[in-house]
């Protein structure tokens, strides 16, 4: 690649109706809890198909709102993945619950239902599956499991906005739903999340909560419970507003990435694309990965690409073996052979839906003269 470009990881599409609508926001002189956080409740809402659509600080503080409204108290069980990012199980930990983390299946990458069955214990209290880079989870099985042993159901679908399971949207499915949107997300506030629920009481309390604690009538004076400040701002609000309004357009265009990427990548010794998974799921792409075989190194391949002015990362690292929790639980290398072996082999490349032609012909190109030097 000639010169110093360097095709970029990821990147936010920011539209000029963007601009005009947060520009909108700042002129109002209103920038927290304002009119355009009550719209864009309302029309995600009407777009995930749920009563109640609450805008928080980011997806960490949606989860959190999610524990905390399930009643997770000491030493209570959620059982969920440990291929995520770490939020997902620290939110647990927040409020003193333990989480329990159960393997993922193989073509999927996600919590793998049968597992999660025989993790349930006396203490387990909810499920927090997670819809890595995405894919729908079997949220049927996942259904009936906490229907017939009375535990909540807490989606996070902080990779999955419009991502959709036997035609019905993801963030529907259980008692509630977090959608979070950094800006490597299909679409982005900047930060910011919005929690998903049918249920009227969770919806008032995580109102509350991310207020402060404050009661309905929303007065300084009256803090009804131990609440947070994870307010979404009017600016934040207003993005989210403007992006939500093109969703699909900007779905079908990473969708569109995807294709040319699966196309291009086939026929390069040593990589694997994602197969397709039952058509009863569509996914919602948040990320592009691919699965390196073992004979290749994946850290010797991960420098050849940046020598090429290509980024790439590993996604993820397991949660159970980050420091933290080796050290507090005492997880060690096996514990989950298949979500292990999964992180060991998969990375993320260049992905967003601006991507262009000429940037993913030279991804392809570098990754195909690196996997010959990166081969052990």
């Amino acid at each position: 690649m000639a010169g110093d470009y360097r095709v970029p990881m990821s990147a936010p599409d920011i539209a000029p109706e963007d601009i005009m609508l947060v520009t909108q926001a700042l002129e109002s002189g209103v920038l927290s809890l304002g009119p355009f956080l009550d719209q864009l409740e309302t029309a995600f809402a009407a777009y995930i198909g749920s009563r109640h659509a609450i805008g928080v600080a980011n997806g960490t503080s949606g989860l959190h709102l999610c524990v905390r409204a399930a009643g997770i108290a000491d030493g209570d069980e959620v059982i969920t993945s440990a291929f995520s990012f770490v939020a997902t199980a620290n939110c647990i930990l927040y409020e003193r619950g333990v989480p329990v983390f159960v393997d993922i299946d193989e073509a999927s990458f996600n919590l793998d239902p049968t597992k999660a069955a025989a993790a349930v214990t006396a203490r387990t209290r909810a499920i927090l599956p997670v819809h890595v880079f995405g894919q729908p989870c079997a949220m049927r099985e996942l259904q009936a499991l906490c229907g017939a042993r009375g535990l909540a159901l807490i989606e996070d679908a902080c990779e999955a906005v419009g991502a959709e399971y036997d035609g019905r949207k993801i963030g529907t499915f259980g008692k509630a739903a977090v959608f979070g949107f950094y800006p490597n997300k299909q679409m982005t506030m900047g930060e910011g999340a919005i929690v998903t629920t049918d249920d009227p009481e969770w919806a008032a309390l995580m109102r509350s909560l991310r207020n402060q604690g404050r009661s309905a009538m929303g007065t300084d004076a009256a803090h009804e419970h131990l609440g947070y400040n994870y307010r979404l701002d009017e600016m934040s609000a207003a993005l989210g507003l403007s992006q939500l309004r093109r969703i699909d357009e900007l779905l079908r265009r990473r969708a569109a990435v995807v294709a040319r990427y699966d196309r291009l990548l086939r026929e390069i010794p040593g990589i694997k694309v994602r197969p397709p998974l039952p058509s009863r799921t569509r996914p919602s792409w948040f990320v592009y990965v691919i699965q390196v075989a073992p004979e290749i190194d994946r850290d010797r391949l991960i420098a050849q690409l940046e020598a090429r002015q290509i980024p790439s990362r590993p996604y993820f690292a397991p949660i159970h073996l980050q420091p933290y929790y080796r050290k507090r639980f005492g997880f060690r290398e096996g514990h989950l052979p298949v979500t292990e072996r999964i992180a060991a082999t998969t990375l993320a490349l260049p992905f967003h839906a601006g991507l262009s032609a000429d940037d993913m012909d030279n991804v392809v190109d570098a990754l195909h003269a690196a996997v010959t030097r990166a081969a052990a």
